[in-house]
C-alpha cells in the first residue's frame, strides 16, 4: 500500500496535487470497500432448525396421471423440497436399463427419468440463481430421493447423473473419517437420500478421498420402534455422509393419520422433542406425509388414506405445530395449502 506524508497544508483540497488527491481518494474507496466486506455475512447452508421447508410428496406421475405436480411445487415458491421416486428399468427386448420416476410396479419404460421430469423442469431457476447476487436462500430446492431399489447399477448411474449437474448441487468433501464433517459448497440445489447402507457405499465409501460428496443419506432409523425415546430413534449425530433424520408421522402418532383422534398437548410435547433431539445431533428432520382430505377426493388427486387427518382442519393443526416446533421438512400432497402457512420469505 502507498505511504503517504501530509504537510500542515496537505488537508486542504485546493494545495493537493492531482497524484496526492488520486492517492486520498483511492484510500478512501478501499477503506469503504473494506468496510463493506466485513459488514456482509459469509454464505452457510441453512441449520438445522433454521427454516421449515414445504416438502413435495411424490412429486411425479403415476402411470401418465398428475402430470403437473412439479409445477405444482415450482409454483408456490422457492426454498422448497421435492420427493422423487426412483426404480431400475431393463427393457426386455434390448436389455437396456435406466432409471425411471415412478411409484413403483409395474414399469413400462415410458416413464420420465430424472433429468427430463426434474432437472429440466428446475433448470431456469437454477440458472437465475447463479446469475444472482443473493445466494441468502441457498440450497433453493432439495433434492429428495427415493429409491425404490438399490441395485449398484442403479445408484451408480443415478451419481453419474448428479456428477453432470455437479455445478447446481450443494457438496462436502470426502475426508478420511466419516466422523470428519467437511463444511458444505452451497449451491441451488441439495441432493438427500436414505438411509441404506448400500447406498453408502456407492455415494460415499468409494468416493475417493478429497473428492465431493453430491448426496446426503439418512441416519437409521427405520427398523426402530416408533414409539422409543426420541434418543433411541435418533442415536446417531450428523457425520460426514448422514446429515439427516425421515420419519413417518408415527414417531409422533402412532395410531396413524387417519385414526389420529384429537391433537394434544402430550403429542405437540412428543413432536418437539422428536425435534429437539435431531437439532442436537445437528440433522435436519423430515416428517411424511401429512395431508387433510376428505376420503371422496382423494382418489380424483391421487393421494393415500393412509396419510390423511379426514380434513383440511385436522391436518392444519399438525403443520402449525411443526412449524413452530422448527421441523425442516414437512412433506404433504397439499403443497399449495402448506405452502399458504409458511413464513414468507
Amino acid at each position: 500500500m502507498p505511504r503517504f506524508h501530509f504537510s500542515r497544508t496537505a488537508l486542504s483540497p485546493t494545495l493537493l496535487s492531482h497524484a496526492a488527491l488520486s492517492r486520498v481518494c483511492w484510500l478512501a474507496l478501499l477503506l469503504c470497500l473494506l468496510a463493506g466486506a466485513r459488514a456482509t455475512p459469509a454464505q452457510s447452508i441453512p441449520a438445522p432448525g433454521s427454516r421449515t421447508l414445504l416438502d413435495a410428496h411424490n412429486c411425479y406421475p403415476y402411470f401418465e396421471w398428475w402430470t403437473d405436480r412439479i409445477d405444482r411445487a415450482l409454483s408456490t415458491g422457492t426454498p422448497v423440497a421435492i420427493e422423487q421416486d426412483l426404480a431400475w428399468y431393463t427393457d426386455p427386448k434390448t436389455g437396456k436399463s435406466w432409471s425411471v420416476v415412478t411409484h413403483g410396479d409395474p414399469l413400462t419404460g415410458h416413464e420420465p427419468t430424472l433429468e427430463s421430469y426434474f432437472f429440466s423442469h428446475v433448470r431456469p431457476i437454477v440458472e437465475q440463481a447463479l446469475r444472482s447476487p443473493d445466494h441468502s436462500q441457498w440450497p433453493l430446492i432439495t433434492l429428495n430421493l427415493d429409491f425404490k431399489d438399490n441395485k449398484p447399477a442403479h445408484l451408480a448411474a443415478v451419481l453419474a447423473l448428479l456428477r453432470q449437474h455437479q455445478d447446481w448441487i450443494t457438496t462436502a468433501t470426502r475426508t478420511d473419517s466419516i466422523q470428519q464433517i467437511s463444511p458444505l459448497r452451497v449451491r441451488p440445489i441439495l441432493v438427500l437420500t436414505g438411509e441404506s447402507d448400500a447406498q453408502q457405499q456407492v455415494f460415499y465409501d468409494q468416493i475417493p478421498l478429497g473428492q465431493p460428496i453430491l448426496l446426503f443419506g439418512a441416519i437409521h432409523s427405520a427398523d426402530k420402534d416408533p414409539r422409543s425415546a426420541p434418543e433411541v430413534l435418533d442415536s446417531e449425530p450428523a457425520s460426514n455422509y448422514r446429515r439427516w433424520w425421515n420419519n413417518s408421522w408415527r414417531v409422533v402418532e402412532p395410531a396413524g393419520q387417519p385414526n389420529a383422534g384429537a391433537w394434544t398437548r402430550a403429542k405437540n410435547l412428543r413432536l418437539r422433542s422428536l425435534v429437539e433431539q435431531a437439532h442436537h445431533n445437528g440433522l435436519w428432520i423430515r416428517f411424511y406425509t401429512l395431508d387433510g382430505s376428505p376420503d371422496a377426493d382423494l382418489s380424483c388427486h391421487g393421494w393415500f388414506r393412509g396419510y390423511s387427518f379426514g380434513s383440511l382442519a385436522l391436518v392444519q393443526q399438525r403443520w402449525r405445530a411443526a412449524i413452530a416446533a422448527q421441523v425442516d421438512y414437512l412433506a404433504t400432497d397439499q403443497y399449495e395449502q402448506l405452502r399458504s402457512l409458511l413464513p414468507i420469505r
